[in-house]
């Protein structure tokens, strides 16, 4: 029976000092009352994710006026307006004057392009294998502006035309390409996307300017807004010493050719039409021969030749 008693004496003094521990309903309360209500928090939105890797915030770096070479978009008032045979229409019935020479109007834009010579740069590129390859990278940098000015033909009282300068913002879609001018040589090279080359040439350039590849340049570009982009070429061959770089996507103007009797009735539309698009051509040539090339080898513009020219399939605008 002692033993008893003792047992209930020891759990009733762990009851005690248990109890002792806990807070009074008093006090649980008034801590209640001093803690001030505060609402759930909702939760943040996830920041979208930018296109490409923004740069630092700091000052960009200040080039001198020649670094960057300046083209003229030779924008001209003729290129708003075409005359063609609505061969479609023809091919019916050749007897339809209304259908023949019939003027076709559009706006026409042009963007400001500015660019430093081709240069190049050492990079580790991924290769299918999982490996990492170290490559030769050529690659140019470049700015376009929107100037505005959009050549907008607007009729006339007396049925003329007169063309209307208008501001509104242009979407850029830029195509690169790089031509071997070497005799028997017709070889062209797509620009591509080299993500593992944005780095570098970002920090060789401007750690503080972001520079977008020609995926991530596809864009509104405002009136009087400047955005900047790199061309990247890999895998050329080192023995091509003249070559051009063709720009498409600087303007919208447009030229095309129905070749004659190539459209029959019943035909889709636009059977044996060639639509092309005006398009900058930058020359250069390179000193020196396939082996240790380097950019100090690069010259803009050809002797005997010109520098760049706006060139479509059927029309030549020259610097000339």
């Amino acid at each position: 029976m002692n033993s008893s008693i003792r047992c209930v004496g020891i759990g009733l003094i762990g009851l005690a000092a248990a109890l002792s521990l806990l807070p009074s309903a008093r006090s649980r309360a008034k801590g209640a009352e001093a803690a001030p209500a505060t609402a759930a928090k909702p939760a943040a939105a996830p920041a979208p994710k930018p296109a490409a890797e923004p740069a630092p915030a700091g000052p960009f770096r200040q080039l001198a006026p020649w670094v960057m070479i300046s083209i003229n978009p030779m924008r001209q008032l003729q290129e708003t307006v075409s005359r063609h045979d609505v061969v479609e229409v023809l091919a019916a019935n050749p007897k339809l004057d209304w259908a023949k020479d019939v003027p076709f109007r559009r706006d026409i834009w042009a963007l400001q392009f500015k660019f430093k010579p081709l240069r190049f740069i050492w990079v580790d590129v991924p290769q299918p294998s999982g490996l990492m390859q170290r490559k030769l990278i050529r690659y140019l940098v470049y700015s376009v502006t929107n100037p505005g000015m959009v050549a907008h033909p607007e009729e006339q009282v007396d049925g003329t035309y007169k063309i209307v300068p208008v501001d509104k913002p242009i979407r850029f879609v830029p195509e690169f390409t790089l031509e071997s001018l070497e005799p028997g040589d017709n070889r062209v090279y797509p620009d591509r996307v080299i993500p593992a080359a944005m780095g570098p040439i970002r920090m060789r350039e401007d750690p503080h300017r972001t520079f977008y590849n020609s995926v991530e340049m596809v864009r509104q570009i405002a009136v009087g807004e400047t955005v900047w982009g790199v061309a990247t070429w890999e895998d050329v061959d080192p023995r091509i010493d003249r070559f051009a770089i063709n720009v498409a996507g600087l303007t919208n103007a447009y030229d095309w050719v129905d070749e004659a009797g190539r459209y029959k009735p019943g035909d889709p539309l636009g059977t044996g039409r060639k639509l092309v698009s005006k398009t900058l051509r930058l020359y250069f040539w390179r000193l020196g021969d396939e082996y240790d090339e380097a950019e100090s080898e690069i010259r803009f513009g050809i002797p005997g030749q010109v520098d760049y020219e706006w060139i479509t399939p059927y029309k030549k605008v020259s610097t000339e």
